[in-house]
Order: C-alpha cells, then sequence, then structure tokens
C-alpha cells in the first residue's frame, strides 16, 4: 500500500512538472510575438525607498521626483529615434501627448492652496498605473471649498512604465504616510483631514486608516472617500507573479509583462508588468486580513466614516468584495456605500448578460444595514431617467430621489476607470472642455473599423471613461466637507 501511495505522488509530481513546463512555454511562445520592449520598458528610476520616505518629507519627495523625470529626459526622450510631431508618444519631444509641454504636468504632485486659513485638509492617492490627474477635479473642488488638496505621485507612477517592475506596495504606504504628515503639518490644530483614494488608492487609503488605530504617530483622518476601491481583486493577480518567471532568463524580458503597447496617453501607462499585478493582490490581502483581525478586536468603531462611489460593472477591482469585504465589516459609524447600477432602458439589454443585468439586486445584504446605501439606478423598467434610491443605516424604508440626469442613450453602464471624471475632462470626457487640451480627447471617439487595424483593442477605446452622474456624485462629496 505504501508503495502504491509513493508510485501515485511520484506520477502527480511529474504531471505538475511537465504541465508547468507547458504552460511556461506557452507563456514564452505568447510574449514573444508580441512587441519589443522599449526604453521605457528596460530604464528603471531609482524612487526613495520606503525607509527613506517615512524619514524624509515633502520637499525632499519633490526633489527626488525632479530628479526622476530627469532621468526620463536623458534615458529615454533623448535616445528615441522616431521624434515625428504625428507620433502619440508622451516619450517623444514633439509630440502633442508629451505632458512636459502642458502647462501643468499633470503627473506630478501638486499642493493645491485654498484662498485665506485652510478650513482643513484632503489627501488624493490615485490608482495603479494611473498618476495624480485622475483625481484633479476632486481636488480642486475640495480647494474651493477652502481644503488645502494634496495629491501625490506615488512611487513607480507618473514617469515610465518599466518604474513599476521595482517598487513594492509598501513603498505605496510609506508615500501615503508623507502625503498625510505634510497635509496634517499645513492645517491648523483640529481642522478636519480627509483622504480620498481612488482604485489602488482607496485601499491604499483604507489599510492607512486602520493602521492608525494601532499606531497614535499617525493622523488620523476623520473621513474616508473611495472610488472604485480596490478592496478585492481577481483571483488570477494572486498568481501573476507566475506569469513573469521565464523573464529571469534575459532572452525572456517581455515575459515580465502582461501587456505591452504604445504609450499614447500622457497620464496613465498602457503597458503594464507582472509585479504590478502580483503587487495589487498582495496589498489587498493584508488589507483584508487587517480588516477582519479589525473587526475581531472591535476597533472598527474608532474608524472615520467611509463614504464610497462603487459602478456594479467593474472588470478591474471586485464590486461585491466592496460589499462583503468591508462594508459588512463596518460598525454603524455614518458611512454609506453608493452603487451606480447598469443602464436598464438601453436596446442593447438583449445582448448582455444576465449577471450583469441583475447585479445590483444581488449585492447588497437585506435592510436594515448598519450603513446607508444608495443605488443610483433607472426610475422604472424602461425608463431613460435616473434617480436614488436611498435605504438609511438601521432603516427599512428607501427614499427615492430624482437626480435630473440620464445615462447617454449608447452609454449601457459606468466603469472602474470613469467615476472620477466630469463628462467635461478634456482627456477623458464625453464631451471635452477644451477639446484636446492634452493633445486627444479619447472620451469622445468613436472608432468603426475592421479588427486587427488599430495597436490598441476596440475594447479599451468603448471602455466609459468619464462619469454622467459627476454633478450629483459631487454633491454627495461636499455634503462631507460641508
Amino acid at each position: 500500500m505504501l508503495q502504491r501511495t509513493k508510485i501515485w505522488f511520484k506520477r502527480v509530481a511529474i504531471l505538475v512538472v511537465i504541465v508547468s513546463i507547458v504552460l511556461l512555454g506557452l507563456r514564452v511562445a505568447l510574449t514573444e510575438r508580441g512587441p519589443d520592449l522599449q526604453l521605457w520598458h528596460t530604464w528603471v528610476p531609482q524612487e526613495l525607498s520606503d525607509s527613506q520616505m517615512d524619514n524624509s518629507d515633502w520637499a525632499g519627495y519633490l526633489k527626488n521626483e525632479q530628479n526622476l523625470f530627469d532621468g526620463i529626459k536623458i534615458n529615454v526622450s533623448d535616445r528615441l529615434q522616431d521624434d515625428n510631431p504625428e507620433t502619440y508618444n508622451r516619450y517623444a519631444e514633439r509630440s502633442p501627448v508629451n505632458p512636459e509641454h502642458f502647462s501643468t504636468d499633470w503627473n506630478r504632485s501638486y499642493i493645491m492652496m485654498p484662498t485665506g486659513t485652510p478650513r482643513g485638509a484632503v489627501v488624493l492617492l490615485h490608482g495603479l498605473t494611473d498618476s495624480p490627474y485622475s483625481l484633479r477635479h476632486i481636488a480642486q473642488d475640495y480647494q474651493q471649498h477652502g481644503y488645502i488638496a494634496l495629491g501625490i505621485r506615488l512611487p513607480g507612477h507618473g514617469t515610465v512604465p518599466a518604474a513599476l517592475t521595482s517598487v513594492v506596495w509598501q513603498d505605496w504606504m510609506a508615500a501615503t504616510r508623507l502625503a498625510v504628515r505634510e497635509a496634517k503639518k499645513r492645517i491648523p490644530p483640529g481642522a478636519p483631514l480627509h483622504i480620498v483614494g481612488f482604485s489602488n488608492g482607496g485601499a491604499l487609503a483604507m489599510k492607512y486608516a486602520l493602521d492608525a488605530l494601532d499606531d497614535p504617530t499617525l493622523p488620523a483622518p476623520d473621513r474616508l472617500i473611495l472610488i472604485s476601491p480596490m478592496i478585492g481583486v481577481s483571483s488570477y493577480a494572486r498568481y501573476a507573479g507566475l506569469a513573469g518567471i521565464p523573464s529571469i532568463f534575459p532572452a525572456f524580458a517581455r515575459s515580465a509583462w502582461l501587456s505591452i503597447l504604445p504609450e499614447f496617453n500622457p497620464f496613465k501607462y498602457n503597458s503594464f508588468p507582472v509585479k504590478a499585478a502580483r503587487q495589487s493582490w498582495l496589498l489587498t490581502s493584508a488589507l483584508q486580513s487587517q480588516l477582519h483581525h479589525e473587526q475581531a478586536s472591535q476597533r472598527l468603531a474608532k474608524l472615520p466614516p467611509v463614504l464610497t462611489f462603487q459602478s456594479v460593472a467593474d472588470a478591474t477591482v471586485s464590486t461585491p468584495a466592496v460589499v462583503r469585504a468591508l462594508y459588512n465589516l463596518l460598525p454603524a459609524n455614518g458611512s454609506e456605500l453608493v452603487l451606480f447600477d447598469i443602464n436598464q432602458s438601453v436596446p442593447l439589454s438583449p445582448l448582455m448578460r444576465s449577471s450583469a443585468r441583475h447585479a445590483a439586486e444581488h449585492l447588497l445584504p437585506p435592510a436594515p444595514r448598519a450603513y446607508t446605501a444608495t443605488l443610483v439606478t433607472n426610475a422604472s423598467a424602461g425608463s431613460d431617467t435616473e434617480v436614488a434610491k436611498t435605504t438609511p443605516a438601521g432603516s427599512t424604508a428607501t427614499l427615492v430621489t430624482p437626480l435630473g440626469l440620464r445615462y447617454p442613450a449608447d452609454v449601457y453602464s459606468l466603469s472602474h476607470v470613469a467615476l472620477p471624471f466630469p463628462l467635461t475632462d478634456s482627456l477623458y470626457g464625453r464631451t471635452p472642455t477644451p477639446p484636446n487640451a492634452f493633445g486627444v480627447s479619447f472620451g469622445s471617439m468613436t472608432p468603426r473599423g475592421e479588427r486587427s487595424v488599430l495597436i490598441v483593442s476596440l475594447d479599451s477605446l468603448m471602455r466609459q471613461s468619464s462619469n454622467p452622474f459627476y454633478p450629483w456624485m459631487l454633491e454627495q462629496v461636499n455634503a462631507t466637507i460641508k
């Protein structure tokens, strides 16, 4: 019997080895068929380490940031062969999407000062592969309400995609701590401190608030505002690191990348390294473990109120995780979850997945709940007008509020990336005002043609990139400011 067991285990081990070799071979074959790596995939800038950031200040961070951008010019832009002014390459000197030529390069960290004595401060944390550009509209709104708005460029971002191959999520947390220290230092004692986090920045904001429960040296935020927060990611991200194993051999360096694309977006990477996916999973895993630990210790009662905006249709983060792994754990502390339903009135309904059409029906536990829940959806079946259906915390009654806003007729849902951008955003807005302020207006493009002609997928161009309900969303944010 023992001998048979040994033989069985040996056969299983051989099978696992064979399958692993086949999968790695397929991975190499697929990446070798892709485009070549460019300078922005191979030159890695030197960010500050987490310990260096913990011992630095805002001025030191900006000094190193300037060194990074100087390095891009020397090691990437000045070495490019193709400098055609019609080339959509953010690193080409004469390209219309080169951010160095804009009045403000929103890849860089910024501080917006209000007029007069600050009423408070807000720290804004952008998403993975993103830049401080993504939260600039919300930052400007806070500034108009008398707040200092501090948007930090998280390590590995805003420079070259290769930068994400050398940073870890602990670096992002150290940058978050540095930004909060600076914001707190600039406001009067007792003035409110808010943190706004988008996508991966939402996970950082949430984890910082949890860390502050256990560390009295960390200034505690008075309010968290999360937009499409990365509370959970796909299970694939957990094993993404395996896809990069062949890259240990220089001949297979492309295997270190999940996607290699031209960099035509001035404020967001198109290429995505394996390590970044792995770090996002490690961050969300640490966050979820900490949430459950703090709940078991009954310390979540000390958390500030959390206001979250989330689309039920989100291909980047897990919407169910926002509900089950965060909101269902929160105490009754004034938190609110806002869900944006798909457009139930579009003629495309017969072509939609049933799970998408009915997603909003299955996400929330039955009322009463410890938090307020709001669903932005069609007023009735087939109606093209939108309402907010709000169930207050501790209640089973639902209040219906007309929004005076509606989905555009050809938009079937929001998306992960759409929420923080108004329709007028010059880069991502559907009605850019002004158009092409940053060299291109992606949100107004409606490409049509044959497959395999464009260098990017039609999916990426068709993805909804601005929010028709942004004015109402901003009203909810402003209510927390006031």
